[in-house]
């Protein structure tokens, strides 16, 4: 498994992974974080950065997402309600139940992330 790096609003894109992406690498990629996160809870690093669920996508180009600007504002945020920051280490359970209480729970999603492509999809799940 890669490094155990994780950007903050991550956490809400694995409650809401469906097997859909970007590719299929991503997908085969995504699928093993998931699951390698949900079976051995690892301790990780909150990074502002490409991390491993990046590794598998095809707009991460040399570790830098072509979407920063957007990506960055959705990290930031998520990091502001659920009171991270880069570097800081975490459990993933602990930060997949914060950002579940303090985000999905209490409708934020859409002012979190509302203008991602896969928004409609994880608002749906939300519900």
């Amino acid at each position: 498994m890669l490094k155990p790096e994780l950007r903050p609003h991550h956490a809400l894109c694995v409650r809401f992974f469906r097997g859909l992406g970007y590719s299929d690498g991503f997908c085969c990629n995504m699928t093993a974080v998931i699951a390698h996160l949900m079976t051995e809870d690892p301790l990780l690093t909150v990074t502002d950065g490409a991390d491993m669920i990046c590794a598998g996508c095809p707009n991460s180009i040399s570790g830098t997402c072509t979407g920063s600007e957007k990506v960055s504002r959705y990290d930031r945020r998520v990091s502001e309600l659920c009171g991270l920051s880069p570097g800081m280490t975490v459990r993933w359970s602990e930060l997949y139940a914060a950002a579940y209480a303090r985000i999905v729970q209490k409708g934020l999603l859409t002012e979190v992330c509302g203008d991602c492509s896969w928004h409609d999809i994880c608002s749906q799940s939300a519900l």
